[in-house]
Parts: C-alpha cells; sequence; structure tokens
C-alpha cells in the first residue's frame, strides 16, 4: 500500500473526528468566548466526563458495541451517594462509602444486563439503550415510592410531608461531597505541563537505551515535549492558563486525573492479561473463539459487569466535581449513556474498535464543542436556543453514522466472504 493510500484510509477511518476538529476550532473562533473561560470550563468536562467514556471500552473490545446500559451503573452510583448523604458520612470518607455501595449493586445489574444481551447478539446498542430506559422507570419507582417508605432515610434526603426523595440534593456545605476529590490537590496546569513533558522525555531515554525504542520514536518525543512546553512560553498562551490579567487560574485536579489515569492503565493492563485476549478474541469472531475453547458467553457478561462498575464510579468522580454542587435525583442519570458514547465516537472509536486516546480525544472534541454552541448559534443565528438543538444534532448524528458504518462494514465484509466462498468452489 502506497502513503498516498494509507493518508487517504485513514482520514476515512478518522473522518467524524477530523470534522469535529475543524467544527471546534470553527465554533471557538465564532463565539468569541474568552480562552480561559473555554480552558477552564473545558478541564472542568473533562474531570467530569473522561472516567465514564473510558468504562465502554472494554464491551467494544469484547465486541458488545456501544454499551449505553453504563447508565444502570450511574443509577447504582446516585443509590450509594443518595444512601452516603442519608448517614451524614461526608468528604474522601464518603466517597469511598458511595464506592463500596455502588459496587455489588453495579456487579448484580451488570450481571443482569450481560444475561439480556446474550439473548439479543448481533443488537447489543440498541438493546442496551433498550435497558436503559426500562431501569429508568424501576429507578423512578424506587425513588419516588420504595425509599422512604419501605426503605427508611433521613430527613435530609427525603420530602418533608410527602414521600419519596427529594428532587435536588445539595452536596456542598455540611454534606461534604463536593469536590471531595478534586479539592484534595489542585496544581497550575503549567506544572502538570513541566511534569509530564520531563516524565515523557525521562521514559524515552530509558526505553530508547534499553533499545526497546527506535531512534525515530524518541525523536518524534523530544521534539512534542520541547513544543509543549515551548507553547508555554508565548505570552498569549501562558495567559491563559496563569490567571493574568485577572482571569481564572487554571488548576488541575491531580486525585480526580490519578484516577482518570489508573483506569487508562487498567485497559491497558487487562487486555495483556488471559481474560483481556478472550475480550479480543470474542470480539473479533465469536464462533473462532467458541472453537478455541471460550466461554463466549461468560466473557460477555464479564465485559458488561466490569464497564457498569467503572462507570457507577465515574458517575460519582462527576456528581462530586459537578460545577454546579447539587444531585439532580431523577436526571442526572439519563444522558450518561448518551453522551459518552458519542464523544467516544467522536474521537474515532467504533461499535468495534475503541482506545483510551480515542476516548480522551472524543471527550475534548464533544464537549469543546458543547461550551461553545449557544454563543456561536447566537453570533450566527441570533438565536442561542440553536445551541441546544445543535448539541442534540450531534449526540445522536454521530451515533447514528456510527451504527451506518458499522452495518455497512459488516454488509461488505459478509459479501466479502461470499465472494471468496464461491471462487474458492469454482
Amino acid at each position: 500500500m502506497t502513503n498516498q493510500n494509507k493518508v487517504l484510509n485513514h482520514i476515512k477511518t478518522y473522518a467524524v473526528t477530523y470534522l469535529f476538529i475543524a467544527l471546534s476550532v470553527f465554533f471557538i473562533i465564532v463565539s468569541g468566548l474568552d480562552m480561559n473561560y473555554v480552558a477552564s470550563q473545558l478541564l472542568l468536562r473533562l474531570n467530569r466526563n473522561a472516567f465514564i467514556v473510558l468504562a465502554l471500552i472494554i464491551p467494544i473490545v469484547a465486541g458488545m458495541g456501544i454499551n449505553f446500559a453504563i447508565t444502570i451503573g450511574a443509577m447504582a452510583a446516585q443509590i450509594g451517594l443518595l444512601l452516603t448523604i442519608s448517614w451524614g458520612v461526608t468528604g474522601i470518607t464518603g466517597i469511598l462509602l458511595a464506592a463500596g455501595i455502588t459496587l455489588p449493586l453495579a456487579t448484580l445489574f451488570g450481571f443482569l444486563i450481560g444475561k439480556l444481551l446474550n439473548r439479543m447478539k448481533g443488537q447489543e446498542t440498541i438493546g442496551s439503550l433498550i435497558l436503559g430506559y426500562f431501569a429508568n422507570g424501576a429507578y423512578q419507582l424506587l425513588f419516588l415510592f420504595i425509599f422512604g417508605n419501605f426503605i427508611p432515610l433521613s430527613d435530609k434526603v427525603t420530602i418533608v410531608g410527602a414521600t419519596g426523595v427529594q428532587n435536588t440534593l445539595n452536596l456542598t456545605g455540611s454534606v461534604g461531597l463536593y469536590k471531595a476529590l478534586d479539592g484534595v490537590l489542585q496544581v497550575s496546569f503549567s506544572l502538570v505541563v513541566y511534569i509530564l513533558a520531563g516524565a515523557a522525555v525521562l521514559l524515552a531515554l530509558l526505553q530508547f537505551f534499553r533499545k526497546n525504542l527506535t531512534g525515530k520514536k524518541f525523536a518524534a518525543i523530544l521534539i512534542l515535549a520541547a513544543v509543549l512546553v515551548g507553547l508555554l512560553q508565548i505570552p498569549a498562551i501562558a495567559d491563559v492558563f496563569s490567571g493574568a490579567g485577572g482571569r481564572q487560574l487554571i488548576r488541575v485536579p491531580v486525585v480526580t486525573w490519578l484516577l482518570i489515569g489508573c483506569l487508562c492503565v487498567f485497559n491497558l493492563l487487562i487486555m495483556r492479561t488471559r481474560l483481556g485476549q478472550k475480550f479480543r478474541a470474542v470480539g473479533q469472531s465469536q464462533t473462532v473463539a467458541n472453537a478455541a475453547g471460550i466461554n463466549v458467553d461468560r466473557t460477555r457478561v464479564i465485559a458488561i459487569m466490569l464497564s457498569t462498575v467503572l462507570a457507577g464510579w465515574g458517575q460519582i468522580v462527576f456528581m462530586q466535581s459537578d460545577g454546579i454542587g447539587t444531585f439532580q435525583t431523577y436526571a442526572a442519570h439519563e444522558q450518561v449513556g448518551l453522551y459518552a458514547g458519542a464523544a467516544i465516537l467522536v474521537g474515532g472509536a467504533s461499535i468495534d474498535r475503541a482506545t483510551n486516546l480515542q476516548a480522551l480525544i472524543g471527550t475534548f472534541l464533544f464537549h469543546s464543542l458543547f461550551i461553545t454552541a449557544q454563543s456561536a448559534a447566537s453570533n450566527l443565528f441570533g438565536d442561542s436556543a440553536v445551541g441546544e438543538y445543535f448539541r442534540a444534532f450531534l449526540s445522536y448524528g454521530v451515533i447514528a453514522i456510527a451504527l451506518v458504518i458499522y452495518a455497512w462494514r459488516g454488509a461488505k465484509k459478509r459479501k466479502s466472504s461470499v465472494d471468496l466462498t464461491q471462487a474458492t468452489k469454482e
């Protein structure tokens, strides 16, 4: 294959990603928003959403498509948060308690989801979406009638003089859950860039001397590190992050990003284990995997269970980092699966292929448009409401395109197999 064909195939594969890059740049320019505001809001959204998006990778690798049922994992997390608030456990201890409650609930829910999706092989993406809607009804019943009546809760979370849980719960003040992770340690964005650049160079040097890294890759890492550090020396760029001129100083919550980094490492390491190899084998071909002695159904259930638990923990990270500091009891989970699925697809992932980098890039691009859509629409059309419609169009449109491409590739692959079989017979 020539270099030109490689470039064309690359552009074709990541066409949606490049389109979103162009749209992001265009919207940022048209919106007229201060870059300091855009950067701070984008970092906040990355803090809140990256963990949840990364939770989608394992089911995709296992050939189960976009697991929209992570919404049910988010519901498990919200049950954990509700009980934590009701019992008055605050701070890091409260977050750990909520995560502990989420673990068995999300594991059970994931097991049931996996069993159901095994009954609808080939339709997992749509099936998980419908399961999310079904579970939402059970969730509403639980919070409206069961909690406070059959399961006692404190007056801090129930509706006084009626049944059910309050519509909005406060996470700030004495509740002590707001920014319980984000607020532990925060450092400036510039310092994080310097540390990461230095660490990348040292690691590259070590790998180069061990002959595990080629000279070209080593040079590329050095150049990238130098470029990142050099950009921060440009006054216009430095002022965006430094808080100069009365702007907000951009700070990175270290603990939150350590958790995101740990999940990235977990996704990488689990794929090198025997279980991870089973995920890949099942994702590539269930028939071949079954012939190799792999319990396909069991492997698929484990993939969904892991994804559901990770999504539940991601929802806890999201809630404590929410800029408002409140817990929308009946609505906080509703768009989790949709937005996370759209974000990972924007990053270049597909229904059957995904990586950590694609998840993080997709989260960055998807939310950069969310931040600037209203202002850009107001400047372009004189109506900020257009931005809301555009957001919905992006969310559903990207998912629809991904499903169409996946179906087209599947049909093309099947046609090639049939043609090859006929040619062999002849």
